[in-house]
């Protein structure tokens, strides 16, 4: 028996040692599961009806879970990896990196900066403007103008009074960012940037040398675009409008942020360059497509590559259309509110070929919270945050022709001499962006760090805006503005490099699965629907979640271990070409 004050023998120390550390992670894990699957519902409820009381009860939930969270991984932080095996030191890992916004110990700040974040969160998804007394829009309409508008005078007016939105938002989120960087420090790091940076299985510096290297691997074609882009503007709205030796106005660009320019690809595009000979909006209404059937659609993509169908709580929870009687968040999103089988989208959606492409990759991410619910806790998560936006991009760039014939929206894939328009069409979307999924982050990097201070965050954008995108804003701007809140990921704490590095992701994985698939041809004519051999080597990653280093998660679809511009590059090796020629044949002096 058990004597009282005789000590454990050498061997239970051991065991005790070995055995308390991960009975530690176990809890947080148990915990964090069941608080996590709370603050989902909770804020489900909030982004669908939005009043004072969704938010109290959101903040409340929200701010349950990041106190756990925060405790759990200043605990964890104390503890000695070397006595756990290596499954629990992963765990390890990703529960000290894994926060967004870290709350520091202190109840009082803990609580404030959860209502911070719901009172961002309203004042962006609450946001109107009125273009005359009786036409107040929203985002979503707002947008609309922005997309299909060609009066720059209406452009400018939209532009400017969505902006007009954020600058209450601006000490709120000063003081967000003192308080999250206090909780990040009280974790060890430097500040909220270097956390997000040290999420990525790398130093965090070396992450950011990462980044900056990769985008002066594809900046060469950016700036390719950009120059002819902007010699075809200027013939449309005049050299006083569109200089040729100035960045591009941000308001003639098509997008509220100018961060993708296909809603711009008819003033752009040469009268006699075949374009891609159908509107995808066009044949959506031609064939009867309401907004179900668009959702309907984009499950059948990923049936036909093998994977099972969505269960019968998506087509009942999810929110397809903006409700006429309350405030939604229309910010299309993916959920998984139990980590297990209640998945959802939330999405206000147009019956428009963008919305057709943004619900497949909006499936895309609940294939992905699907294929990882047996993994534990932690690691029910993407290999990294990229790989979950890349998966849902990979479908969107299987929406060819070919995909589009087998469906039945198109009676024949358009002609070899029309792929030049699609390419333009397509580099007006995913290469416009990459500056942009760039530059929001080395803003915020810069802001947590205080390179940026308070009293220079509107100037430091737009410093920011010029030297990647080569874009300025239409208006003087000032520091009563603020115009990164106009960005919805901004006021939400979305980390937005994910964006960037999934642009990158979506060639290479693209690539790779397509010669899975056995495409023969150039492989912007490839798509993925029908392919189960595709769909299995896909699978196998996405089964992953966040157990493994996102170098050994990549290397199981494409057979390499670093991220890579260069399958972008190839897929739009014939597009750069045709551009080069193009601004060379009309003497432009690219650069600004």
């Amino acid at each position: 028996m058990a004597l009282a004050g005789c000590s454990p023998t050498g061997q239970e120390s051991a065991h005790r040692v070995k055995t308390e550390p991960a009975a530690l992670l176990q809890q947080a894990e148990q915990e964090l599961a069941q608080l996590d699957a709370e603050a989902n519902r909770a804020q489900w409820i909030y982004e669908n009806y939005i009043t004072t009381d969704t938010a109290t009860l959101a903040s409340e939930a929200n701010l349950a879970f990041t106190q756990a969270a925060v405790r759990h991984a200043t605990a964890a932080a104390k503890l000695d990896p070397t006595t756990l095996s290596p499954l629990d030191q992963r765990k390890l890992s990703v529960l000290l990196r894994n926060l967004i916004l870290p709350a520091p110990s202190d109840e009082a700040k803990s609580q404030r900066l959860a209502e911070l974040d719901i009172e961002l969160n309203r004042l962006y998804s609450t946001g109107r403007f009125c273009m005359a007394p009786e036409r107040c829009l929203s985002l979503p309409q707002l947008s609309t103008v922005m997309d299909q508008s060609r009066d720059p005078d209406e452009l400018l007016q939209a532009w400017v009074g969505w902006r007009s939105i954020a600058p209450p938002m601006r000490p709120l989120f000063a003081e967000q960012v003192s308080l999250a960087n206090e909780g990040a420090e009280e974790l060890g790091f430097d500040d909220v940037g270097q956390m997000w940076r040290s999420q990525y299985d790398m130093p965090a510096d070396q992450f950011a040398e990462r980044v900056d290297a990769l985008w002066l691997e594809v900046k060469p074609l950016y700036e390719a675009l950009h120059c002819y882009v902007r010699g075809e503007l200027g013939e449309v709205y005049g050299d006083e409008v569109v200089s040729q030796s100035e960045p591009i106005p941000a308001h003639l660009l098509g997008n509220m942020w100018a961060q993708q320019w296909s809603n711009v690809y008819d003033l752009v595009a040469p009268e006699d360059l075949p374009g891609p000979g159908y509107d995808l909006t066009l044949l959506l209404s031609e064939h009867g497509y309401d907004e179900l059937k668009m959702v309907q659609q984009a499950e059948r993509f990923f049936t036909s590559m093998g994977f099972a169908p969505l269960p019968d709580t998506f087509w009942q929870r999810s929110l397809f259309v903006e409700p006429q009687d309350r405030d939604v968040v229309c910010h299309a999103s993916a959920w998984d509110l139990d980590n297990r089988e209640d998945l959802r989208i939330k999405m206000c959606i147009q019956r428009t070929g963008e919305d057709f492409r943004v619900i497949h990759h909006e499936l895309g991410h609940n294939i992905y919270q699907r294929a990882y619910q047996h993994q534990p806790f932690l690691f029910k998560e993407s290999a990294n945050d990229g790989f979950h936006e890349a998966i849902g991009d990979v479908i969107s760039l299987s929406i060819t022709p070919a995909y589009l014939k087998q469906i039945g929206l198109l009676e024949k894939e358009p002609p070899a001499e029309s792929d030049i328009g699609l390419l333009l069409r397509e580099a007006m979307e995913k290469v416009a962006f990459l500056p942009f999924g760039l530059l929001v982050d080395q803003w915020r990097w810069q802001v947590f760090s205080g390179e940026i201070a308070p009293s220079d965050y509107n100037q430091a954008w737009w410093d920011l805006r010029l030297e990647y995108q080569g874009v300025a804003p239409p208006v003087p701007r000032s520091e009563l503005d603020f115009d990164p809140g106009a960005k919805y990921h901004v006021p939400t704490s979305v980390p937005y490099t994910r964006y960037f590095l999934a642009h990158l992701l979506q060639f290479q994985l693209f690539e790779a699965l397509c010669k899975e698939a056995g495409h023969q041809g150039p492989i912007h004519r490839c798509t993925l629907y029908g392919s189960r051999e595709a769909g299995e080597k896909l699978d196998a990653m996405l089964k992953l979640g966040l157990s493994q280093p996102w170098p050994q998660a990549l290397a199981l679809v494409t057979g390499e271990e670093q991220m890579s511009g260069q399958a972008m590059l190839n897929y739009f090796a014939p597009l750069k070409d045709w551009l080069n020629r193009q601004n060379a044949w009309a003497g432009r002096r690219c650069g600004w």
